[in-house]
């Protein structure tokens, strides 16, 4: 319990601070958690509702056309909102395109403003889109230096579907933030190489969504726009793709079915 208090303390006093230095994009899913501490943070903000971006997503359990609308509408009541900034199928696993419909209708119906997908590769994109009215806008996906997700990064963008970065910093890897080729570059430019890194993503037209509970990092990942990496820097960084995620392969359905039977029950 005390461990629970203290992580909630952290991501209050996290949010808080997010907010006062300017950011206003905030991603969050019901299998985080935290959507009712985020909608809570943001009306003590009392910074007008339309000023944020707010992003949540489908979890597994809540796949299929009338599950998927209780599980947006359970979102917003968390969140204390009337509609949600964007929306994502959070994984591509069974039904998904029954999903999928349901947050076409939402999007119709003004609910959602960006409706897209998270962890979908070509294949799962190519089989959304032929048995959809509106293709996904936006697909957010592990990018970091050391797996850049190059040929679906091409793909998105001939597809003009957004790129959006999940885990940008490799998941905070210390070897990656280390790493002596970066060391140098952030020197050069007298920044971080976490900043370097998300400066670099930019550069590639890459939204990015860096996590981070400490202030003065927090900080940190909005300091980015007044510096910017040449073609050779470029270059060199691009030479650190090992093609290694830090997460498993998303190719469909990701977790024990009995697992997520536990959450239906728990996540009520």
């Amino acid at each position: 319990m005390k461990r629970y208090l203290k992580k909630k303390e952290e991501f209050e006093t996290a949010i808080h601070e997010a907010i006062r230095i300017g950011f206003r994009h905030f991603d969050t899913e019901k299998i985080y958690g935290n959507e009712k501490a985020l909608g809570t943070a943001i009306e003590k903000s009392q910074i007008p509702r339309e000023q944020f971006f707010i992003t949540s997503k489908v979890w597994n359990t809540d796949h299929g056309y009338k599950a998927t609308k209780k599980a947006f509408e359970q979102t917003c009541k968390k969140l204390n909102v009337k509609y949600l900034d964007m929306y994502l199928i959070h994984f591509a696993s069974p039904h998904y395109l029954e999903t999928w419909k349901a947050m076409e209708e939402l999007y119709m119906e003004g609910r959602i403003k960006v409706i897209g997908v998270a962890n979908f590769e070509i294949q799962h994109l190519e089989k959304i889109m032929k048995h959809s009215k509106i293709q996904p806008m936006i697909n957010q996906i592990e990018t970091h230096p050391e797996f850049p997700q190059n040929e679906l990064h091409d793909y998105l963008k001939n597809h003009h579907i957004s790129h959006e970065a999940w885990g940008p910093l490799g998941q905070g890897n210390k070897a990656l933030l280390e790493h002596p080729e970066l060391k140098i570059i952030a020197h050069e430019h007298q920044k971080t190489v976490a900043q370097v890194i998300l400066r670099r993503h930019l550069q590639r037209d890459i939204i990015i969504i860096p996590k981070s509970l400490n202030p003065k990092r927090i900080k940190e990942n909005s300091e980015i726009f007044d510096f910017v990496l040449t073609h050779e820097e470029m270059w060199k960084i691009s030479q650190l793709n090992t093609c290694r995620r830090y997460s498993v392969k998303p190719t469909g359905y990701m977790i024990n079915p009995f697992y997520n039977r536990l959450m239906k029950i728990f996540m009520k």
